[in-house]
């Protein structure tokens, strides 16, 4: 689906979308409100997941110009995907489903839950000899931050054990920075809040830091600390879940991966477009310049997809970053009964149960058709269907 220039009455930046689904108005006031930012540079651009977030939508690509918006990239600091393609067919799986999640739970903590002592490769860890300069509101965290390094969380965070068209089987986990990350977003935003008290700003979630004032300077070292970390946790958590799967399927004989991807879609970069050098807010986007691989997961019952990158200026070189939820988990709780879980996860070794109503796939949007309305943005590599989910 081509994009279309969206008309909303007062806004003054072009937006450019790639959504199918007729926007609410509040929808439409959180992007006239961004699109009033002096710092944003040329036009919003919209990915077809996307949907209400604070302050700007998640799924939204913001260009700004000598300037970052924290709360714009959140407070899950370089949230994102891992995915690995294994060797194997799917007969290597028969009757092993259960054992495989409860391999992958017993040695990877989920939901609130920690290490009891921080893991091999989180003591080895570099980035932690910058963690000094880190926000003094986080470091009595240390420990906690050494110990979550390797662990899942909780929410849309998943690992899953997935089957392509061609019978191959993946790996796949998403999740991002933890504790840490959130508590390094949270402070920075309270401080350019603080900042722009006295702005006529259009909403206070958009409050931003200016390039070359010591706030940025923090932010932007703080915020390359949790991408960093929220990097490190993915592969540390992939490293463990190929232990498992090695056990359970391969006698624990290890094996060359035929594909890995690890990517972010909550995060912040410096790109050149349009000729200019400026900085990348992807709220629930992956970096699809041509040829770089992406992950765009639906929900722990339907499909996923590992893709490859088109490259398309208009979108800032972006797409979506998974289906995107159409209902609030208080809706999806409301609506739906766990009996309606059980029907929607046919076939799929996960929870069943009250404490995961909300990640229940009908809240979702229909992946196949945000797949269909960014054509231009990727070309799929494979099409995955899970068949063992861990949740938080």
């Amino acid at each position: 689906m081509p994009y279309k220039r969206l008309n909303i009455s007062g806004a003054q930046t072009d937006i450019l979308s790639w959504v199918s689904h007729e926007l609410s108005e509040e929808e439409k006031a959180m992007l006239r409100n961004v699109s009033r930012l002096p710092c944003v540079f040329k036009h919003i651009a919209l990915m077809p997941d996307a949907h209400l977030g604070i302050g700007s939508m998640v799924g939204s690509v913001i260009a700004t110009k000598k300037a970052v918006i924290p709360a714009a990239v959140g407070v899950d600091i370089g949230c994102g995907m891992a995915a690995l393609k294994t060797p194997f067919k799917s007969i290597v799986l028969e009757g092993k489903l259960k054992k495989l999640r409860e391999g992958i739970e017993n040695v990877i903590p989920v939901g609130f839950d920690e290490h009891k002592r921080p893991q091999k490769e989180a003591e080895e860890w570099e980035g932690w000899k910058d963690f000094k300069k880190l926000h003094k509101g986080v470091q009595d965290r240390l420990d906690k931050a050494m110990k979550q390094l390797g662990t899942l969380g909780g929410g849309n965070h998943f690992i899953e054990v997935c089957i392509d068209t061609e019978d191959n089987v993946w790996l796949m986990l998403h999740s991002g920075s933890r504790n840490i990350g959130k508590e390094l977003a949270e402070r920075h935003i309270q401080t350019a809040k603080q900042l722009h008290r006295l702005s006529d700003l259009p909403d206070k979630n958009l409050a931003y830091f200016i390039e070359g004032t010591k706030e940025f300077r923090d932010y932007w070292h703080d915020l390359d600390w949790a991408q960093s970390y929220a990097m490190k946790n993915r592969e540390i958590m992939l490293k463990r879940l190929i232990e498992v799967f090695s056990k359970v399927v391969n006698k624990g004989e290890p094996f060359q991966a035929e594909l890995t991807v690890n990517c972010h879609h909550n995060y912040c970069a410096k790109e050149k477009h349009f000729g200019e050098k400026v900085y990348i807010t992807r709220k629930g986007a992956i970096n699809a310049e041509a040829g770089r691989y992406g992950i765009i997961p639906g929900s722990m019952g339907t499909k996923s997809y590992i893709v490859r990158g088109l490259g398309n200026p208009q979108s800032y070189n972006s797409c979506s970053h998974g289906a995107g939820r159409k209902m609030s988990r208080a809706q999806a709780k409301k609506n739906f009964s766990v009996k309606d879980l059980e029907m929607q996860t046919l076939g799929v070794e996960c929870r069943k149960d009250k404490g995961v109503l909300d990640e229940i796939p009908a809240a979702y949007k229909d992946i196949d058709e945000i797949m269909r309305n960014q054509s231009d943005l990727v070309e799929i590599v494979a099409e995955l269907k899970q068949v063992v989910c861990v949740k938080g």
